[in-house]
């Protein structure tokens, strides 16, 4: 990716309201202060939690049905691993890694995220327990 600033290549930061990436704090001044930050709404998820029949733009045989991930919110099991943050400083690591597949390749190898991959799977599909 690249700091839509300084066209550095960078996949440290987001900005919070236009998820554009940016590599520094300087960086991410000058875009928050310049007109080019727009806040992009993510009001399809939404929508679609409301309407379950909107087509997601990309999906795939694993695709998990909106109102599913919508339970993960209420799993106290969830919420509990999500206490630790050596979990959540893993995941924003996972997240932020420019190649998903092997982010997840490595991830798979660490316990703690084994744990909240099985805790995920409960809720969203709760016959394979």
């Amino acid at each position: 990716m690249l700091c839509i600033v300084c066209r550095n290549e960078t996949n440290k930061y987001k900005c919070p309201k236009c998820f554009e990436y940016y590599c520094s704090v300087g960086c991410y001044k000058s875009h928050t202060e310049s007109n080019n930050c727009k806040v992009k709404e993510s009001k399809s998820t939404e929508e679609n939690v409301d309407n379950p029949r909107i087509i997601l733009p990309f999906t795939t045989e694993d695709t998990v049905d909106i109102a599913l991930l919508k339970k993960l919110e209420k799993s106290d099991e969830l919420r509990k691993l999500l206490e630790n943050p050596h979990l959540r400083n893993y995941l924003l690591e996972v997240d932020r890694a420019p190649s998903a597949w092997k982010a997840m390749k490595v991830a798979m190898q660490e316990p703690l995220f084994i744990e909240f991959a099985d805790a995920c799977l409960k809720v969203v599909e709760p016959e394979n327990k």
